[in-house]
């Protein structure tokens, strides 16, 4: 759903800029310590904001906020003290995000900002802003306007704004796509939304139905949409930018997979309860290929998302099958459950054989393993390049959305050893490792070409609202991929 919270730069005194707009909520920042800023605002309270700070024993820590009222003009506003940390990256999102949650049901909000990524800062109030919500709106709608003011200035701030804007926007559309309920998105409602992004953003679309699907030998897809009534698709998106010839060309894959109910290795109920998001690998490809265009991206991009609904019935893949993958590789079903890998096998496959990419990078909730391993805040991230691996790494840490690398370890490959095939797609033989075994199976399919895997198992999907993060699907990766590609541009 949109984002209604708007974002603007402005000039002048916080008093007067919420005189101006009307606003009902003014705030200034804290940095750790606390120090208390030498607030213009404060100018008529009957104490210091030092005082303020002591009696509620605030720290200055990120997304703190200690409150009190003013008068500025004819009426009262509420003055919120608000913690920015040392004013790091993260410190000014988890503080953005803050504002905007206290802002709720307010008009405006005036807020002075430190100096700092003020991209950041917006991304946190934006994304924290976010809801998706089907039947009777919120009792309190997003905080309508947000001015913010630093010593900049507001020309100075206008490309920081519309940055972390068009990031947030971006991240925001991924999260709608995953909180979509599987009801309503089978692959080729998926397809469409990638239609319609292509339309609005300068991308070319090609979508492969069904028959396409089988004559052209995508055998992983045909057999992970085989159980459905709904018919898989594979999508491809494709982005060249308009000034002057691609340096490089990047291929994202993305998981699409919009409702996993494990096949005919049937998950129990609580598995399943949020399988509407096992696409969301797929939502972050096709909402950072729409933002690419926007943000001037120069390098040349195809996104590439296999689309399939993973259903049990009389036509369902079964353990013991043998798929052909594109391109002729086999694998022998163990599990139909490790349906994420099949799926993109197929779209690895032809990456590598048709699309000449410089370098593969593949999104996907993959595994448990993963959670496991890393938790909710990291993706596992695998690569067969390690100069691949740090920009990753560096673009994770520069987003906010943090990867942990881990190995590929070539002792385990043989886990993944079939009787009756090349390989195996869950692993066997006491090994563990289960999110290596499953990088170890992609690996196979991307060959020779500089490749990284982002299992994001983990940090995909939120149980409670933190930080810029929002109950439900969280958008991940969209905003890790787009920094990436920028700092090449850059």
């Amino acid at each position: 759903m949109p984002i209604e919270t708007r974002i603007q730069g402005a000039g002048g005194t916080v008093s007067q800029t919420a005189v101006d707009l009307e606003a009902e909520a003014v705030a200034v920042p804290v940095v750790s310590g606390p120090v208390a800023p030498a607030a213009e605002v404060a100018q008529s309270l009957p104490f210091t904001l030092d005082e303020l700070l002591e009696l509620h024993r605030a720290k200055g820590e990120p997304g703190e906020i200690t409150a009190t009222q003013v008068r500025l003009g004819d009426r009262m506003r509420e003055l919120l003290l608000y913690g920015v940390g040392e004013a790091a990256p993260a410190d000014l999102r988890k503080a953005g995000a803050a504002l905007a949650r206290r802002g709720k049901g307010r008009t405006a909000l005036v807020a002075g900002v430190p100096t700092g990524d003020l991209a950041a800062f917006v991304e946190g109030a934006l994304l924290a802003g976010y809801e998706f919500k089907i039947g009777a709106p919120p009792a309190k709608k997003a905080l309508g306007t947000l001015a913010v003011l630093t010593e900049a200035g507001p020309a100075a701030d206008a490309p920081a704004i519309e940055l972390g804007t068009a990031r947030a926007r971006a991240t925001a559309l991924a999260r709608d796509l995953a909180n979509t309920p599987s009801r309503e998105k089978d692959p080729s409602w998926l397809a469409a939304q990638a239609g319609q992004v292509a339309a609005e953003t300068g991308l070319t679309v090609r979508v492969r139905g069904e028959k396409e699907l089988v004559n052209e030998g995508f055998g992983g897809l045909v057999a992970v949409g085989g159980g459905s009534s709904r018919p898989p698709r594979l999508i491809e998106l494709s982005y060249t930018p308009e000034d002057g010839p691609a340096e490089r060309h990047v291929v994202l894959v993305g998981k699409g997979i919009t409702f996993d109910s494990g096949g005919l290795s049937l998950k129990p109920n609580d598995g399943m309860k949020a399988m509407k998001t096992d696409m969301a690998g797929g939502a972050a490809v096709i909402a950072a290929m729409g933002a690419l265009r926007g943000l001037g991206v120069r390098t040349r991009v195809t996104g590439l998302v296999a689309a399939a609904e993973n259903m049990p019935s009389g036509s369902s893949m079964r353990p013991g099958d043998v798929i052909a993958h594109y391109g002729g590789t086999t694998s022998e079903v163990l599990n139909t459950d490790a349906e994420g890998r099949l799926v993109l096998a197929d779209a690895l496959a032809y990456a590598r054989a048709e699309l000449a990419p410089d370098v593969i990078v593949d999104v996907a909730t993959l595994t448990g393993a993963a959670k496991v391993a890393l938790g909710l805040r990291h993706a596992a991230l695998f690569a067969n390049d390690d100069a691949l691996a740090a920009e990753l790494a560096r673009a994770g840490s520069a987003s906010g959305e943090q990867v942990w690398r881990l190995p590929l370890v070539d002792d385990y490959r043989a886990a993944i050893d079939s009787d009756v095939a090349d390989i195996n797609n869950i692993g066997r033989g006491g090994y563990g490792g289960g999110s290596i075994t499953a990088a170890l199976f992609l690996r196979e399919f991307a060959g020779d070409r500089p490749w990284a895997h982002l299992d994001i198992a983990g940090p995909g999907r939120a149980a409670s609202d933190d930080a810029e993060l929002t109950r439900g699907a969280t958008g991940f990766g969209v905003r890790l991929l787009l920094t990436w590609l920028t700092a090449q541009t850059a």
